[in-house]
């Protein structure tokens, strides 16, 4: 018995949307630390 064609494209399609959306996050979460480290490093005591 074969598969669906479209249950196919359909799991295709959100493994995609899924890694679209843990890259963002993960550029997003990198970019946050990265000014947060900016932040810590001006606002320190000298």
């Amino acid at each position: 018995m074969a598969a669906d064609p479209h249950d196919t494209e359909r799991w295709k399609e959100r493994g995609v949307m899924l890694r679209v959306f843990v890259y963002v996050f993960a550029t997003h979460a990198f970019a946050g630390f990265v000014w947060l480290l900016f932040y810590v490093g001006q606002n320190a005591q000298k």
